[in-house]
């Protein structure tokens, strides 16, 4: 088959500095989108280039109606001490400079609760921070990133005498490890185990005592504030234990991260499945409904606290998975066949 026949030309290679090359540059009126792209893609292919605009927020008016309303209460506070002061002035001098003191006292205090409880939130902030950079530095294996969040992690606990040793440690082997999660994980092991070990303490205690409680309590709501005040007290021991020292607002949004951990992770059904599983497995035989109630409301208790572990702790977890609920059931059992032997 011939060129004439097909009217093809058969290849040939042609040098660079040839005069009959010839090269012919694109039309720049042309469109770049190729035109056998179905109809409704050049669009996306044309626009994929494009930085994607932030959507704005819209109009909110409980945020308004929430400034306009904080606005009237200071001003009806303001002018009620303002009235008070010059109502004591009139009446004897010495009584409106009290007043003026104990208003710059007020106002102070007010103040300087602020200040605290502002800093309460930037110290959890910088926590959880602390606690994404590092999981992600594991995850990355990258070292200069791990060693870079681990130096800050030894200078939150810079004061505390029980990771003196881990920090000692962990010191000594930074520069020797390779591999960024080799690193993390020789953290865990060494500077975070301490901390650990005591916070386990703390959870296994308050859940021992709610179980106790409920167990014997004759009344629903005493068992409801027994539990509630546990949890409580067990999440800011947590956060102290690990460093956060949060304030009020700084607990509030701690314990908000907490219930969060609790709804993403299935924790209030797992800890029901596995009380059930403890109840089933002839401890139910030798336990009255009572008993079986308070052992539940300790199992709760405990996986609450391990969630509140994982949210207060500065590090992930990458060696372990943590804690977990059977670490806390042989004690448990025992402190509800106490409450037996109690009741009896």
């Amino acid at each position: 088959m011939n060129e004439k026949k097909t009217g093809q030309r058969r290849p040939a290679a042609f040098a660079s500095t040839d005069t009959r090359v010839k090269i012919s540059l694109p039309d720049p009126d042309l469109s770049l989108v190729d035109p056998s792209l179905p109809v409704g893609l050049d669009e996306i292919t044309a626009q994929a280039g494009k930085p994607d605009k932030k959507t704005k927020s819209g109009f909110s008016f409980f945020k308004w109606i929430g400034i306009g309303i904080g606005g009237l209460v200071s001003l009806a506070f303001g002018l009620a001490i303002d009235s008070l002061i010059q109502d004591l002035f009139a009446r004897q001098t010495w009584l409106g400079w009290v007043a003026v003191g104990l208003t710059v006292i007020a106002v102070t205090s007010l103040v300087g609760l602020i200040i605290k409880e502002y800093v309460g939130i930037l110290r959890i902030a910088k926590m959880e921070h602390l606690r994404e950079a590092l999981t992600k530095a594991a995850a990355d294996n990258d070292a200069k990133a791990a060693r870079q969040n681990l130096d800050k992690l030894v200078a939150l606990y810079s004061s505390v005498p029980e990771t003196a040793r881990g920090r000692q440690r962990l010191g000594e082997h930074m520069n020797e490890v390779i591999d960024g999660r080799d690193l993390i994980v020789l953290a865990e092991r060494d500077l975070m185990r301490t901390l650990d070990r005591q916070a386990q303490q703390v959870v296994l205690a308050s859940a021992k005592r709610v179980s106790l409680v409920t167990a014997v309590s004759p009344r629903a709501l005493v068992d409801l504030l027994a539990v509630l005040f546990e949890n409580l007290r067990t999440i800011r021991k947590l956060s102290t234990l690990y460093g956060g020292r949060p304030g009020t607002l700084g607990f509030i949004r701690l314990t908000k991260h907490i219930v969060t951990h609790l709804a993403i992770t299935g924790g209030m059904a797992a800890g029901e499945s596995f009380a059930s599983q403890v109840l089933g497995h002839g401890l139910a035989a030798r336990l009255s409904a009572r008993l079986g109630e308070g052992l539940l409301n300790g199992v709760l208790t405990a996986r609450i606290g391990i969630a509140a572990i994982a949210v207060c702790r500065p590090a992930p977890f990458i060696d372990t998975k943590g804690p977990r609920l059977s670490d806390f059931a042989g004690e448990l059992i025992k402190t509800t066949e106490k409450a037996e032997d109690i009741k009896d």
